[in-house]
């Protein structure tokens, strides 16, 4: 049997890099090498708890850190924080990551990647949302490199959208709230649209794949999601699963920036870009295009699709509805003890899934 190969990982205390992280190390064909600010951190000592993580404490935003969390790893997986860097930042420092790995002798490199929906627009101003093209630019800049430098080091994307688990946790874009402690209440500005949600438990299979499969995976961008969620299909599926009421009602940006999203729309969406660079987009700037993605995304043919067959292929077992979201939540909550789903998503036992709201928006790059 080969030793296990060492995958180096940049954002693996995110939401999306923990099953990662789980999934490789649990599969006794990979250890991982993660880069942090905090090795003392609840999260990493999540990581921890799936078997030996090698820390190296530091920052996406050094080269130092980058080429130390490199060094004599065989794969890469990197999903830098938007939302902490901003977009023009995370552009340079994902192209910087990806030529370190390439001076580290990294052999794949998987970046975490999102639809660049202002090109699959069409170029429409009111698509462009920071942190999705962000990422897309240079996945697909990535892509243009990976045919002139496979033969050092080769690469995929795994372009994601939403998590699902956003739906049912706090502070997040899309969360619930339950009204007059009756009804499991959704108000976004969603319309006709659906959303490609995306489960995390799913990320941590398909990363494991690509890397499993590197001839097959070399220049893949695997775009995945469960399914297109309308706002019909997001309430009966909760309302189906815990018997109890719900609603998804559509509701205007005024109303959505104003009232529904507890955030400072017009602050700078993400917490260490400038506001006076006209780089940086605003909350309500980002914003309203993710929503207007979606928007015009409905059935799977507008913006953003996916080839849910592939998936099927390559993923047999993947979540294939919201209903199936909710019911393994059900059954997962019950057995850790954290209760039915209707009770996990009460005002006082209702949690978080992004990093970035348990850090309360706060540090340093």
């Amino acid at each position: 049997m080969s030793a296990p190969r060492l995958i180096a990982v940049v954002g693996a205390t995110g939401a999306q890099g923990i099953p990662v992280v789980r999934d490789l190390v649990q599969s006794g064909s990979y250890r991982v090498r993660a880069l942090t600010r905090d090795a003392s951190s609840a999260r990493f000592r999540e990581l921890q708890s799936f078997g030996p993580v090698e820390p190296v404490v530091g920052t996406f935003a050094s080269e130092a850190d980058l080429r130390a969390t490199f060094r004599g790893a065989w794969g890469a997986f990197v999903n830098i924080d938007g939302f902490n860097s901003g977009e023009k930042a995370e552009i340079f420092w994902t192209i910087r990551a990806y030529e370190l790995a390439i001076e580290e002798g990294v052999k794949f490199f998987v970046l975490g990647n999102l639809d660049y929906i202002y090109k699959k627009s069409g170029y429409r101003p009111e698509f462009h949302a920071g942190h999705y093209d962000g990422k897309g630019r240079i996945g697909e800049w990535i892509l243009q490199q990976n045919r002139d430098n496979q033969a050092r080091m080769q690469a995929a994307l795994l372009t994601t959208g939403p998590y699902m688990e956003m739906a049912i946790s706090a502070h997040t874009p899309m969360a619930v709230s339950v009204e007059d402690g009756v009804a499991a209440t959704w108000r976004l500005p969603l319309g006709h649209g659906a959303v490609p949600f995306v489960a995390l438990d799913d990320c941590g299979y398909y990363v494991k794949w690509l890397f499993d499969h590197p001839s097959r995976a070399n220049g893949l961008d695997l775009e995945v999601a469960i399914a297109h969620v309308s706002r019909a299909e997001l309430a009966r599926a909760f309302e189906q699963v815990t018997g109890h009421p719900a609603r998804a009602l559509d509701v205007g940006f005024d109303e959505y920036f104003g009232e529904v999203w507890s955030q400072e729309p017009e602050r700078a969406a993400a917490y260490n870009a400038d506001l006076s660079d006209p780089a940086t987009m605003t909350v309500r700037e980002n914003f309203s295009a993710f929503w207007t993605a979606f928007q015009h995304s409905g059935g799977n043919q507008g913006v953003i699709k996916r080839d849910y067959g592939l998936l099927d292929e390559i993923h047999p077992n993947r979540i294939k509805s919201a209903e199936e979201f909710f019911r393994r939540e059900e059954e997962k909550g019950v057995k850790k003890g954290l209760g039915t789903l209707w009770e996990r998503v009460q005002p006082e036992k209702i949690g978080h899934i992004l990093k970035i709201t348990e850090d309360n928006r706060t540090g340093r790059l």
